[in-house]
């Protein structure tokens, strides 16, 4: 299926719109008192990309308040994508896909600044999706996929080309990254030692059930789960030696059901975004094989989602009336989910990529 086709799609997830939301535990600052808690998404504005910053009050009754606004010096324009921002530790990263470039985000205590951008190698275009390691920052765009040094930005490994310009999101495991299109294909890239990309790439052969529309990824070590959202099989993982293992999600199936953006949660436990269902899907796993086990409403329909590095949050981006929220929820013991906060309405319903600072 073509990106125009799926634009064109009666129901289809609403990728782009409001982004990954990525909680990231500073470790190295656990111990720095009065350290808030902070949600960073972005516009995602094609004429002028911003980095909007919340605050978690998370005693008494949790709340979220606009605490700023910043310029990334780019152009936003993502579409059919996730994972566009993301954090970990002190820095975090947000692709300007009208701009060929990834601006930095750097943490200082509790203030957010955006502090350069790091371009792409010359003949890589429209980033629309990140992840970061400990030490390499990748990106995957039209046409490439590339891996830089963390957090000084220059290019690391040789880039990745690639011939289907429908990437929707990277993930990286412990030993491989994933790219998923929405072409209905799924690229393994092997890492070097270092972590870098290796520079090649090989295509996970998909099962007829679950090789609609893949979009949303995450990996657990080198498992990947990923979600096919317009297949009858709306969830499936994939291991390192890239074995698939479909797994049915809700019913009735896509038109009426489509996880389509993925966070994993804690022990076996994944949570998926699913748009027209406005819901969040939950799937537990082993390594080869799972099941689906319920969906949570929703006021409206979600765009991304994401779960904190201590596995107590999940955030969660929806459009609803014309307008952008963003819902945090609590983790209990289980993994069942608590409302503990939603923000107020953020302008039109087209804001890209949200972050949780810790």
């Amino acid at each position: 299926m073509s990106s125009k086709e799926i634009h064109r799609s009666r129901v289809r997830c609403a990728a782009g719109l409001l982004a990954t939301t990525l909680f990231a535990a500073a470790a190295a600052v656990a111990d720095e008192p009065g350290r808030a808690v902070l949600v960073l998404t972005s516009t995602n504005d094609p004429g002028a990309n911003q980095v909007v910053v919340f605050a978690l009050e998370t005693g008494g009754t949790p709340s979220l308040s606009l605490a700023d606004m910043l310029p990334t010096q780019g152009k936003g324009g993502a579409s059919n994508n996730a994972g566009i921002l993301q954090f970990r530790d002190d820095f975090g990263a947000v692709g300007n896909y009208g701009s060929n470039n990834v601006s930095q985000i750097v943490r200082r205590h509790n203030s957010i600044s955006i502090e350069g951008a790091i371009n792409l190698a010359s003949n890589c275009k429209k980033p629309d999706s990140v992840a970061l390691s400990q030490d390499h920052l990748f990106v995957v765009g039209a046409n490439c996929a590339e891996s830089h040094a963390w957090p000084s930005g220059s290019l690391e490994g040789p880039v990745v080309a690639l011939s289907d310009p429908s990437a929707a999101q990277i993930a990286v495991g412990k030993d491989w990254a994933a790219i998923t299109t929405t072409s209905g294909s799924l690229l393994q890239l092997p890492l070097k030692w270092d972590g870098a990309l290796a520079g090649s790439s090989a295509a996970v052969t998909l099962p007829s059930t679950a090789d609609n529309t893949p979009l949303g990824a995450a990996f657990w070590g080198d498992v990947l789960g990923f979600t096919p959202a317009h297949s009858p099989d709306s969830f499936a993982i994939v291991d390192k030696a890239r074995d698939v293992y479909p797994i049915t999600g809700p019913t009735p199936a896509y038109p009426t059901n489509a996880p389509c953006w993925v966070a994993k949660g804690p022990g076996n436990i994944w949570y998926t975004a699913n748009s027209p269902g406005e819901a969040i899907s939950i799937f537990l796993t082993d390594g080869q094989g799972g099941v689906f086990y319920k969906s949570i409403a929703l006021p409206g329909s979600p765009t991304d989602i994401t779960v904190a590095p201590d596995k107590k949050w999940l955030a969660v981006i929806y459009s609803a009336g014309g307008s952008a929220y963003v819902a945090v929820f609590a983790i209990d013991a289980y993994g069942d989910l608590t409302p503990a906060a939603t923000s107020s309405p953020v302008g039109v319903a087209g804001f890209s990529g949200v972050a949780f600072s810790e």
